[in-house]
């Protein structure tokens, strides 16, 4: 079996390297919703006229979903799972591509209508990834840009095409990064054609590589292009404006004005006009053959962090940090509020005569909106002017002429659950005590991913107290809430220092003496499904398809220190009831091995095959051989 260093360990290296943990995310919910706040919307129209229409969704909980729109209810069809951190946008390109980004700093690529597996990931940025861009008609061009200041232009099918893709299979198993950190030497040329599409000359096979449009100095936020992919502009941090041509990544201006960080950009199709919404709350029409800003709309008292315009380009709607929906005409300056929520709007998704809200919340709302005339939401009255100064908007809402909103209800809401906010590890090292957002006070085992007690709403200092053991077993496993759920982090070798008598688990038939190892248990309890499709696949003792073979584990294991066998252990793969894993909801697992960067999948989705190069390999050797790293001495 070849051997592929990772960072800062080679073959011939002893020195031991960064280890990498593996990760679970409980979750107790219907996998049909999500479980923290929505970053990013998508409409799908169906080409056919009895054909579904589709809503994707990108949430902070690390996934997205699609959802099949009907009348007055929406369904969801499929989960595309495979970010390891906070979804934080979402663009369609092309007839069935769907490209999203993340926290993890990767792009990846969706077929939109398949089973939710990804296609590619793209790897070209040092930091979060915040924003997309596609264009309408040239739907190869996407534009990624994030908090590291970079901004990067690609051709989605130069990207997925055969050729990138055998080329790529290296660079994605190798991360991009080379064995120092530093990002592996790239030499491909990129050319621009008279027909304004992207092309590609490799002279080298290092894969495909997008281009660079440099000169933010400052993390981006906000990113738009005109339909035919000649025009993108971004904005962020910097208060301007950056105005690019897309197919050499080369400035052509830039536009002051914003007096805050820019959130939110669009540009008409012809990509003449720009609309940008500000944290100064502010909204701006730009116009770029005059390369100045020709109007200023004071409508929120808020940072602007969402807009939408009407096809037409002659309305928009803006949503943000004041909870209000408002639709502004941008010739008359007239506005309107047309709904007001409880959470901060993070994007609007205008569909026909209704638009998609996303919130900080993990529910989205369908609100009316008549894209197709906005004037009859007008003829309603209620309207004011907007102000082109920011404190007048602001001034008239205290002095309490606020205007009331239009609508009262939104037409549908897709639900969500409430994320996790607050959690505490009990003593016994076993259950944790969480908070969500409603309220809701639950204890779960985390040996088994599932929630023993919920508490309904009770407080959570009180229930903390009550619960209080005097116990002493040792911090093997930490646990964050980040994506709206428990996600319980293994570190070795210190997630190995916990054991306790079979007799205080209640496992029938072991001798009651017995010391069981947490965190062995609870892996075994995590990979048996993979175990026995591995089982089904190789046969009991089969090593294939590059497959760790006991002595190639053992020598790859004492390069890096002697191993302790539990003696105690027989070598089984039984898993005892106090670390079963429901298979209705399953946790998903975060990991990564010796190749590739990280990546997230249902306990039930392992096939089998994954081996050291996507899982670490102390897994594999405590799940298959029953070996724990030596215990790290302690003074």
């Amino acid at each position: 079996m070849h051997r592929v260093g990772s960072a800062g360990n080679t073959a011939n290296s002893t020195r031991p390297r960064k280890e990498k943990r593996l990760t679970y995310v409980l979750s107790d919910a219907d996998d049909t919703k999500h479980c923290a706040g929505i970053n990013c919307l998508a409409v799908l129209k169906s080409k056919v006229s009895d054909g579904s229409d589709y809503l994707f969704t990108g949430s902070r909980d690390g996934t997205l979903k699609r959802w099949a729109l009907g009348e007055d209810a929406a369904t969801c069809s499929t989960t595309f799972e495979s970010h390891v951190d906070w979804v934080n946008d979402a663009v369609l390109a092309g007839d069935n591509t769907l490209v999203s980004c993340s926290s993890d700093t990767t792009l990846k690529t969706w077929n939109c209508l398949s089973d939710g597996t990804c296609t590619r990931t793209l790897r070209q940025h040092s930091d979060y990834i915040t924003c997309l861009a596609a264009a309408g008609k040239n739907s190869n061009v996407v534009a990624s840009a994030g908090l590291g200041g970079e901004v990067f232009i690609w051709d989605i099918e130069a990207a997925l095409s055969p050729a990138s893709r055998s080329e790529a299979m290296e660079e994605d198993s190798s991360n991009g990064i080379n064995g120092s950190g530093h990002p592996l030497p790239i030499t491909s040329l990129r050319t621009i054609n008279s027909s304004n599409n992207i092309s590609v000359h490799s002279t080298q096979s290092h894969g495909y590589v997008p281009i660079t449009a440099k000169g933010h100095k400052e993390s981006v936020y906000a990113l738009a292009m005109n339909d035919c992919g000649t025009i993108l502009v971004s904005g962020g941090t910097e208060k301007v404006v950056r105005v690019w041509d897309p197919r050499s990544g080369s400035k052509t201006m830039k536009l002051r004005g914003h007096t805050d960080n820019i959130r939110a950009l669009l540009l008409d199709s012809s990509g003449r006009f720009c609309l940008s919404g500000s944290s100064d709350s502010m909204i701006r029409l730009w116009d770029l053959g005059q390369q100045r800003c020709v109007h200023s709309y004071a409508v929120h008292t808020d940072s602007v962090w969402a807009l939408a315009s009407t096809p037409t380009f002659s309305h928009v709607y803006s949503g943000g940090r004041d909870l209000s929906l408002y639709l502004t005409d941008l010739a008359t300056r007239e506005s309107l509020l047309l709904c007001t929520g409880e959470h901060p709007i993070l994007q609007l998704a205008l569909d026909d005569d209704s638009i998609w809200v996303a919130t900080t919340d993990s529910s989205v709302n369908k609100w009316p909106a008549e894209g197709r005339n906005p004037q009859k939401v007008f003829q309603r009255g209620g309207s004011f002017l907007a102000g082109n100064l920011s404190f007048s908007r602001a001034r008239v809402s205290l002095e309490g002429s606020s205007p009331v909103p239009v609508y009262k209800e939104p037409t549908l809401t897709i639900p969500g659950t409430p994320a996790v906010v607050q959690h505490e590890i009990l003593n016994n090292r076993r259950h944790v005590l969480t908070k969500d957002t409603a309220g809701s006070v639950k204890l779960w085992e985390i040996t088994r991913g599932a929630v023993i007690e919920d508490y309904g709403k009770v407080s959570f200092e009180e229930k903390k107290e009550e619960l209080f053991e005097m116990v002493s077993i040792p911090a093997w496993f930490t646990v964050d809430t980040r994506l709206g759920s428990l996600s319980v982090h293994l570190d070795t070798p210190q997630c190995f220092s916990a054991e306790m008598y079979s007799a205080d688990l209640n496992i029938v038939g072991k001798p009651e003496d017995d010391k069981v190892n947490l965190a062995r248990e609870t892996l075994k309890g995590l990979l048996a499904h993979w175990l026995s499709r591995r089982r089904q696949r190789f046969g009991n003792q089969a090593s294939a398809n590059g497959e760790l073979s006991g002595r190639e584990m053992t020598t790859r294991s004492h390069t890096h220190s002697r191993l302790d066998v539990d003696s105690n252990a027989e070598n089984d793969s039984m898993v005892y009831p106090p670390f079963e894993f429901s298979s209705i909801s399953p946790p998903s697992i975060i990991s990564e091995g010796s190749q590739g960067g990280p990546w997230r999948k249902k306990i039930t989705d392992l096939d089998g095959t994954e081996d050291d190069k996507e899982l670490p390999w102390w897994c594999l050797d405590c799940v298959l051989n029953n070996r724990l790293p030596p215990r790290e001495n302690t003074k």
